[in-house]
């Protein structure tokens, strides 16, 4: 999607200039991805509109294959307007009848998909429309291992059956990620731990529950690593747990033991958190080893 931004970083009401950036839980993923070195494709459609000349333009400068992106003639991209505020970011969605709102399960056949390693997927995109989630459903019964990211987002399940759909989407996933606090806002007060979060997903062979600021906890069969997060000063939220996920399936990519790919994880993370759009540079190789070798204490 395209994104509007306030710029400085304030409320959307007072806001004198908006700046036009890239969004999407999918994109921001892939962006970080190729910019850890690993090889990915993006799968997805944008409007034969500016806004979707943009978004190509800028996921593939980053090194994502957009070979597998769909440029619709008669439905535009979808465009989201961030409203940071001190208790929280809100986001305004504009995407109904969207060029992505029409994929269906139809593109996992296509030659994009074909041969992939692993498949990643979010919630956003069964709540998009009837087509989206059976794209969803029908890839969590396909010949490839699907990561999960969760990504609750209230205000595109008005009709309340997020609760439902996620857990059963996500417990048929091989990884998934999820965050403590969205995990108790779909779940509700049971989910005090990470580990009441593992105890409601048996199935996934790999469980990552984010525990914003504080940590993220790997449930890796019956072992479990628990990763402290960095220290970062937050310049807007939205768009990290993205990062997080792409961070971590980079670390498992290069080998990493699980415990590492948090700390990748976490190092990624913090780049989107210091910047005002979903996506900001990573830091300098040489500095992301040194996060990677560091004892706990002094990271």
């Amino acid at each position: 999607m395209a994104a509007l931004v306030p710029e400085p970083v304030g409320a959307l009401a007072a806001a004198g200039l908006l700046r036009l950036t890239v969004a999407g839980a999918e994109s921001n993923a892939a962006m970080y991805l190729a910019e850890h070195g690993v090889p990915v494709r993006w799968v997805s459609a944008v409007g034969a509109d500016p806004f979707g000349q943009r978004i190509l333009a800028e996921v593939a400068a980053c090194g994502v294959d957009v070979t597998g992106v769909r440029t619709d003639p008669d439905r535009p991209t979808g465009l989201l307007v961030k409203d940071p505020a001190p208790g929280g970011t809100r986001v305004h969605y504009y995407r109904r009848a969207s060029a992505a709102s029409a994929l269906g399960p139809e593109v996992l056949a296509g030659a994009a998909v074909r041969g992939a390693g692993l498949l990643h997927l979010t919630g956003i995109t069964p709540a998009l429309s009837a087509s989206c989630r059976a794209l969803v459903e029908e890839a969590l019964t396909g010949p490839l291992p699907v990561s999960f990211d969760v990504n609750f987002r209230p205000a595109l399940w008005p009709d309340g059956s997020a609760p439902e759909v996620l857990g059963a989407l996500a417990d048929r996933a091989d990884l998934v990620f999820v965050g403590l606090d969205e995990a108790q806002a779909l779940w509700g007060a049971r989910i005090t731990a990470p580990a009441d979060v593992r105890a409601l997903l048996p199935g996934p062979a790999l469980l990552v529950v984010k525990d914003g600021a504080l940590a993220a906890t790997a449930f890796d069969g019956r072992a479990v690593h628990t990763e402290p997060a960095l220290p970062t000063e937050v310049v807007e939220p939205v768009g990290a747990g993205d990062a997080f996920a792409a961070g971590f399936l980079a670390g498992l990519h290069r080998g990493e033991p699980v415990g590492r790919a948090l700390r990748l994880a976490h190092v990624t993370a913090g780049a989107a958190l210091r910047a005002s759009g979903d996506h900001g540079p990573l830091p300098a190789p040489a500095e992301i080893a040194a996060l990677l070798d560091a004892p706990a204490a002094s990271r």
